[in-house]
C-alpha cells in the first residue's frame, strides 16, 4: 500500500495540516493509534490564541466553526492565597483575544471537516525506517505497513516518527501534575464552585499550585502540581482512588478546604501527568521526504501555547505544501526553518512562566505580571 502523504497522529496539529491540505485540494491520509474519536477524553479547555491558533483555523476555513464553540465568560482569571483569600480577579469583559473552548469539540469540528476515510483509526505505530530517496516505510503494531513519499510526526511526546530525525528524548521537568474532576459543580460543589469563579484559577505556592478551570456545564477540572522527582510520584498507588488523593491533599495541609476540595472530591480516578520537554533548541537537519510537528517536534512544559503551536505548525506546513507541490523538499525546508526559532522562543517563554508559577517566590511576581498587561 502507497500514500503520498502519511501523517501519523490525529490530535490537533495532525487533523489541521490534513485540513488545510484539504482545502487546497491535497489528499493525505492520518493514521491514529486510537481506536475511535471517542476512546478516550480530550483534555480541558483551551484558549486560542489571535496570533497562532486562530490564524491556524483561519487557514483550515473553520473560523465560523470555531466561534460555535467558544464559551463564554471563561477568559475570567483569579489567584487566590492558600487560605482561599482572593489575590487578583480580573472577569472576563469580552474583549480578550484568547477565547476558550473544549478540546475535545474543537478537534471534533476538524474531523467533521476531513473527507471520509481520512483519519485511519486503530493504526498503533510500532517503527519506521527509511527507504532511500525520500520515502519511508511505517510499520503498525498489527504488521501492517505503508509506504509513503512524505512521512509526517505530529504523534506527539514520544513520537515515533521523531528518531528519523533527530536522537532528542524528553526529559522530565522536576514536576508533575495531578488531574482530577468535580462535575456540576455549581450544584454539588457549590464552595468550590464559588473558588473558582468563571474561568480560571491559580493557587499557587513555591513548588506546587492548583490550577482550575470550569468547563462546560459547571465541570471544574483541575491540574494539581507538585515539584517532585518521579519516584516520588510511583509510591502513591493511582488505582486507589481515596488513597492517592489524600496522599496528594496532604501537601497541601492548610489551604482552604474549597480549594482541597478540588483534589479529595475528584469523582474521577486521579490521573498522574508527569511533564516532560524536549531541549529548548531542539532542530533537525533537514532529511527528505519527513517532518514533524507540534509536541512531537517541540515538547515542552505546559505554558497555554502547545495546543496552539501544534495547530499553527499543521496549517503552515500545510500551505507551504500547498504552495510548493512539485518540490516539496522546498517546502519542508521553509516550515522547518521558520518553525525552529518560533518554538524555542515559546518554550523559553514557557520555562520563564513555569518559574514564576512554582518558583521561590511564587505567585508574588506572577501575579505582579499579570496585573501589569491588564
Amino acid at each position: 500500500m502507497s500514500n503520498d502523504i502519511t501523517i501519523i497522529g490525529a490530535g490537533l496539529g495532525g487533523l489541521t495540516l490534513a485540513r488545510v491540505l484539504h482545502v487546497h485540494g491535497i489528499p493525505a491520509t492520518v493514521y491514529e493509534a486510537e481506536s475511535s474519536p471517542r476512546a478516550r477524553a480530550q483534555g480541558g479547555m483551551l484558549d486560542i490564541h489571535d496570533y497562532n491558533g486562530q490564524p491556524a483555523l483561519q487557514a483550515a476555513g473553520l473560523m465560523e466553526e470555531f466561534r460555535g464553540l467558544i464559551l463564554e465568560g471563561r477568559e475570567a482569571t483569579r489567584f487566590l492565597a492558600p487560605d482561599g483569600t482572593v489575590l487578583v480577579d480580573v472577569p472576563d469583559d469580552g474583549t480578550g483575544e484568547r477565547p476558550e473552548v473544549q478540546r475535545g469539540e474543537l478537534r471534533q469540528i476538524l474531523l467533521d471537516s476531513l473527507p471520509a476515510g481520512t483519519v485511519r483509526w486503530g493504526h498503533k505505530v510500532g517503527s519506521a525506517r527509511a527507504l532511500g530517496e525520500g520515502r519511508h516505510e511505517v510499520t503498525f503494531a498489527d504488521g501492517a505497513t505503508v509506504v509513503t513519499s512524505l512521512l509526517v510526526g505530529a504523534d506527539g511526546a514520544w513520537s515515533r516518527v521523531r528518531p528519523l530525525l533527530s536522537d532528542a528524548t524528553p526529559e522530565y521537568t522536576g514536576r508533575s501534575f495531578v488531574e482530577t474532576y468535580l462535575y456540576d459543580g455549581d450544584t454539588r460543589h457549590p464552595a468550590t464552585a464559588k473558588a473558582v469563579g468563571d474561568g480560571s484559577l491559580f493557587a499557587l505556592a513555591p513548588g506546587k499550585g492548583i490550577q482550575a478551570h470550569r468547563e462546560r456545564g459547571g465541570t471544574l477540572h483541575t491540574y494539581v502540581a507538585l515539584s517532585r522527582p518521579l519516584e516520588w510520584f510511583t509510591d502513591i498507588d493511582f488505582t486507589d482512588s481515596a488513597a492517592a488523593t489524600a496522599r496528594i491533599a496532604r501537601e497541601f495541609d492548610g489551604w482552604a478546604p474549597e480549594l482541597t476540595a478540588l483534589i479529595t472530591d475528584s469523582e474521577t480516578t486521579p490521573v498522574l501527568r508527569p511533564l516532560h520537554a524536549l531541549p529548548i533548541e531542539h532542530r533537525w537537519d533537514r532529511v527528505p521526504g519527513v517532518t514533524l510537528l507540534g509536541d512531537a517536534a517541540h515538547l515542552a512544559a505546559p505554558n497555554g501555547e502547545g495546543a496552539n503551536l501544534a495547530m499553527y505548525d499543521g496549517a503552515e506546513l500545510g500551505k507551504a505544501i500547498a504552495a510548493h507541490r512539485d518540490d516539496i523538499e522546498t517546502a519542508l525546508s521553509g516550515y522547518e526553518q521558520a518553525m525552529f526559532p518560533r518554538s524555542a522562543a515559546a518554550a523559553a517563554e514557557g520555562a520563564q512562566l513555569n518559574d514564576l508559577l512554582f518558583g521561590d517566590d511564587a505567585p508574588q511576581r506572577l501575579i505582579t505580571m499579570f496585573e501589569q498587561g491588564q
